[in-house]
């Protein structure tokens, strides 16, 4: 698929995910992700890990905590909603992901994104919060 709309769906597996181990969100799709069945087609790399080096990715730290990313085995990055696309679409979930770019959907799926990746951290210590009072 040449339209730039689809770009998510000529991404190469393997792929690498760069997720932020501290964030409850991340870690709940991490856990899902590493009983997938095909689980051998992401490598996950905690940016929060000590051994850890944003810049000999040539990113800066700041923007991988702000929005997901994943890169694929041609070295060609996906960013934001665009990265979930694309992890979904190496899953094996390539029609809903078509559906997800589809004019409309497209553009409410990536505000969506952009409102829950500005407030996950705050998001994730209530959620940890109500968790730790309800036990």
């Amino acid at each position: 698929m040449n339209s730039q709309r689809f770009e998510s769906l000529d991404a190469r597996a393997p792929v690498t995910l760069y997720y932020d181990g501290h964030c409850p969100f991340c870690l709940k799709e991490v856990a899902w992700l590493e009983k997938h069945p095909r689980r051998a087609r992401i490598e996950l790399v905690d940016i929060q890990a000590s051994t850890f080096d944003a810049v000999a990715l040539g990113r800066p730290f700041e923007d991988l905590m702000g929005k997901l990313h994943v890169r694929d085995q041609n070295g060609k990055w996906y960013i934001g909603m665009e990265a979930s696309r694309t992890l979904y679409a190496v899953l094996g979930y390539r029609r809903m992901v078509w559906v997800s770019c589809l004019p409309g959907l497209r553009g409410v799926m990536n505000a969506g994104y952009r409102l829950f990746a500005r407030y996950r951290v705050r998001l994730g210590r209530w959620v940890e919060r109500r968790k730790t009072r309800s036990r």
